[in-house]
């Protein structure tokens, strides 16, 4: 019983040590956007958008899987106490990225030009300068799934913050840089200022690098130690090693790759349909520019915490299930799953209700679309979360070929109605964009679950989970319109009355859902800042 409440806290506290570094680097990512925008235009940022768009495509087939799959396989390994086969493996997978990811940087700077829409060729350079990036991010994902297939979250956490101080830093300089050295007109203010932008996301992966292998210096006589004292006979070679890398990154890359490749496919379709219609590919880029500069970052705040549970929770169940301990697998992600909506439900009503002035505040020179598409498209992020955190159990449980057919179906369904849309009329614009990223995320979140009950027996819990969150967070919404709308009347500053709404939407979130869902002090502790909140709870007289 001890032991599995500890196993329980431990995940729980990766959880949480993961979520606080992936909100404070996602907070600092966005934070940037805002005065890099200003410094590369409208159009510049559209440039921005479409390039990473494609180096999103590349990164997922060479890097973005290897941290997951590293980490599944090397923590199949520890879990029987073999040593050096984890180790074999983590060779292996370095080899692995290696070639991938150098692939994967050539074909970007060589061939990128054909992945981008025929009307926005004018974002291949910010494209090319992505291209070493790719590469880099793949050596990274090794180290960062190697140290979290040991229950280790804190280098890849920090590292985190790191790449995004970096990234936030080098962006704005790097942008200003090449606006004044190479551009001539407004046009190439546009296309060296979305270059420059995208030569920080390279430094910052470039000092996330520097400070895994700085850990992993750190750590080496642990891990010699280790191997050194194996006792296990099986011994894996070289090769061995990598047929499995190949074997399980392979479908986890394609998953992850039809997963995620519906922002490029509606990117490239959407700006191929307009220009069809006879938008001009400036108007379109700056118009996409409001979707995937604006929007997109801000929701990618509180779905990106649902990254950091998948990942914390990733090596647990996969020890769990090779020990065939289905049960305590279900707890798992009865537990990561309500962490995740106790965050992700009032993230999602405060952006919907304040999505305006959040729009004003952050990005100045948007327009009232960002703040529409805010506005209506803030609750797809609890479908994004539940349908990435499904992902990863799948995965975890080695069924990584259902989270693919189910992107696939998800996709197939995305494009048949995005086309319905924008082929017989423009009016609805990037409005259909957000419709059908809607549509995507709702397909994969139900059919991921359907899965779950059928291999695990899983079975969604409801009230705790998702009702007494959403009335909390309804009553939050509700203080927090009020709150922001009415100080405005009296002081229109709206970065203040933004701070003090946000404030009290906090506070009363936090009230309503520990009265409604009755939560005892000892389980408010296990959340995110939950020694925090309990003091606070007891100097309200919550707690007595």
């Amino acid at each position: 019983m001890n032991n599995n409440k500890g196993k329980h806290n431990t995940l729980m506290r990766n959880a949480s040590f993961l979520m606080v570094a992936t909100l404070i680097s996602r907070v600092i990512g966005l934070l940037y956007r805002g005065p890099l925008r200003t410094v590369v235009g409208e159009v510049g940022m559209g440039y921005y958008g479409f390039a990473n768009d494609v180096y999103v495509i590349l990164l997922l087939i060479s890097a973005y899987s290897i941290p997951m799959a590293v980490a599944k396989v090397v923590s199949d390994r520890l879990a029987v106490k073999q040593y050096r086969n984890a180790h074999v493996v983590f060779k292996g997978a370095l080899l692995y990225a290696t070639v991938v990811g150098g692939i994967a940087a050539l074909v970007a700077i060589f061939a990128g030009r054909f992945l981008l829409a025929s009307n926005q060729k004018d974002a291949i350079l910010a494209l090319q300068i992505l291209g070493p990036t790719i590469f880099l991010s793949a050596i990274l994902g090794v180290f960062r799934g190697y140290f979290q297939a040991h229950n280790n979250m804190i280098p890849t956490a920090i590292s985190q913050v790191l790449e995004q101080v970096a990234n936030a830093v080098i962006s704005i300089v790097a942008a200003m840089f090449f606006i004044s050295t190479f551009a001539k007109d407004e046009n190439g203010e546009a296309i060296y200022g979305a270059a420059g932008g995208t030569l920080g996301t390279g430094a910052g992966v470039l000092i996330g690098l520097l400070f895994m292998l700085f850990v992993y210096q750190l750590n080496k006589g642990t891990i010699k130690r280790q191997i050194v004292h194996d006792k296990s006979t099986k011994k894996e070679s070289l090769e061995q090693a990598m047929k499995v890398i190949i074997l399980m990154v392979t479908p986890v890359i394609f998953s992850t790759f039809v997963y995620s490749a519906n922002t490029w496919i509606n990117g490239r379709l959407f700006s191929e349909l307009m220009g069809r219609w006879g938008m001009n590919s400036k108007a379109i880029s700056s118009l996409y520019g409001e979707f995937s500069g604006c929007y997109s970052p801000l929701i990618n705040i509180p779905l990106a915490l649902s990254s950091a549970t998948s990942s914390a929770m990733l090596p647990e169940v996969a020890a769990l299930y090779a020990h065939k301990e289905i049960n305590k697998i279900t707890d798992k992600i009865h537990t990561s799953i309500r962490l995740t909506m106790f965050i992700v439900i009032p993230a999602a009503m405060g952006l919907s209700v304040l999505s305006f002035p959040i729009m004003a505040v952050l990005f100045p020179t948007s327009t009232a679309v960002s703040g529409y598409l805010l506005m209506f498209g803030a609750f797809s992020v609890i479908f994004a979360a539940l349908s990435t955190i499904t992902n990863g159990v799948l995965q975890a449980i080695g069924k990584p070929k259902i989270p693919l057919r189910n992107a696939a179906i998800s996709l197939a369904l995305n494009l048949v109605v995005l086309l319905g849309l924008l082929w017989f009329n423009e009016s609805i614009g990037i409005y259909a964009v957000l419709i059908v990223s809607i549509i995507f995320v709702v397909s994969m979140c139900v059919l991921n679950q359907m899965a779950l009950k059928k291999y695990l027996g899983y079975k969604n819990e409801y009230q705790d989970t998702y009702i007494k969150p959403l009335l909390a967070a309804v009553g939050m919404g509700i203080v927090a319109w009020l709150a922001y709308y009415s100080l405005y009347i009296i002081l229109p500053i709206r970065i203040v009355c933004l701070g003090v709404s946000i404030i009290l939407a906090v506070v009363t979130y936090l009230v309503l859902f520990v009265i409604i869902s009755k939560t005892s002090e000892e389980d408010l502790r296990k959340f995110p800042f939950g020694r925090y909140a309990v003091k606070f709870m007891r100097l309200i007289r919550v707690y007595k």
